[in-house]
C-alpha cells in the first residue's frame, strides 16, 4: 500500500509547455509515473515529452481519464489553475509554486474541502511513493521502497533524511512535503491519520522546523490517540532569532510560540524520539523498530 499516490495514479501536469512544467515532465516520466495529459491554456493539440497538451483540465480528464495532478504554474496564477482541478475532481492536487498570495490558499484550501480534494502545498516539493508514482519535484535516486513514512516541512531536509533511511535499509512507504508557505493543504495531523491506517507504513518520521503550530497539535494528536507506530522528529530552525523570516515564509516565530524548544519539548511529552541531527532519525527509527 501507499498513501494518497499509487501505480494507479493517472497524472496530469498544468503548464506543461513552461520551462519548469516540460523538464519535470520527462523526470515524471523517466521515473514510471503515469502522466496522461497536459494543460496550458491555447496550446491544445500539442505534444511535450510525448504528452498530449489540452488547454483546459475538463478536456483532460474526458480524454485522458487523468486523476491527480501537479501544478507548475507561477504563484500569482496558481488559484486559478487549482480551481480548475478541483472543480475536475482530481485529487490530490500538487502546488509546485512558493509565494502563493495567502487569500488565494484560503480560497483554495477552501474550495478543496467542499470538493473533498486533497491539496498538497503550496511551496512543496510534492509526493512519492518510491517505485510506485513520484508526483513532485524530489530527486528520485535517494528513495527506496519501504516501511517509514515521511512527512515534511522542508524539501531538502527530506531528501537528507529519506537517503539516511534508505542507507540503514528501512526506505519510506511514502514521503510527502507539506509544504513551507504560512497555508498549506496538508498538515502532520493529516498525514499521521493516514500512515495510521496504512499496513505498510512501521514507523513515522516528522520533519518540522519554526513557526506556527502544526508540531505541538501533531504531538498532542499522538497523545490522544495512542498513536501506535514509532514517530521520530527532527525540528530544524534552533538557532532562528525571534521575528526574523528564516528560509519559508510559514518559518516565523512570532513571540513565545512556534519555537524549536517548544516543539521539541511537545514531542518529548507526547514520547516521540527526538533526532539532534538528521542523520539521527534513521538511528532512531531502527532501534524503535528493533531492526538490526
Amino acid at each position: 500500500m501507499a498513501i494518497l499516490v499509487d501505480a494507479n495514479t493517472k497524472v496530469l501536469v498544468q503548464g506543461i509547455t513552461g520551462k519548469q512544467g516540460s523538464f519535470h515532465t520527462r523526470l515524471l516520466k523517466q521515473y514510471g509515473t503515469k502522466v496522461l495529459a497536459g494543460t496550458s491554456p491555447g496550446k491544445g493539440g500539442f505534444e511535450v515529452e510525448g504528452v498530449p497538451v489540452y488547454d483546459t483540465v475538463r478536456e483532460a480528464v474526458e480524454e485522458r481519464g487523468v486523476n491527480a495532478s501537479i501544478v507548475f504554474v507561477p504563484a500569482q496564477f496558481t488559484k486559478e489553475a487549482a480551481l480548475e482541478a478541483i472543480e475536475a475532481g482530481l485529487s490530490p492536487i500538487v502546488l509546485i509554486a512558493e509565494g502563493v498570495p495567502v487569500l488565494d490558499s484560503m480560497y483554495i484550501l477552501a474550495k478543496a474541502s467542499e470538493k473533498g480534494v486533497t491539496i498538497i502545498g503550496p511551496n512543496t516539493p510534492g509526493i512519492i511513493s518510491p517505485g510506485l508514482c513520484k508526483l513532485g519535484i524530489m530527486p528520485a535516486h535517494v528513495f527506496k521502497r519501504g516501511v517509514v513514512g515521511v512527512a515534511s516541512r522542508s524539501g531538502t531536509l527530506t531528501y537528507e533524511i529519506a537517503a539516511g533511511l534508505t542507507k540503514a535499509g528501512l526506505g519510506q512507504s511514502t514521503c510527502v512535503g507539506l509544504g513551507g508557505d504560512p497555508l498549506v493543504g496538508l498538515s502532520f495531523i493529516d498525514v499521521l491519520e493516514l500512515f495510521r491506517n496504512d499496513e505498510e507504513t512501521k514507523a513515522v518520521a516528522l520533519i518540522g522546523e519554526i513557526g506556527g503550530n502544526a508540531e505541538e497539535m501533531a504531538a498532542e494528536y499522538i497523545i490522544k490517540t495512542n498513536y501506535p507506530k514509532p514517530v521520530a522528529a527532527y525540528v530544524a530552525g534552533r538557532a532562528a532569532p525571534p521575528g526574523k523570516r528564516m528560509g519559508h515564509a510559514g518559518a516565523i516565530i512570532s513571540g513565545r510560540t512556534g519555537t524549536a524548544e517548544s516543539k521539541l519539548e511537545a514531542f518529548k511529552k507526547a514520547g516521540v524520539e527526538i533526532a539532534r541531527r538528521p542523520s539521527e532519525v534513521a538511528s532512531k527509527l531502527k532501534e524503535a523498530l528493533g531492526s538490526p
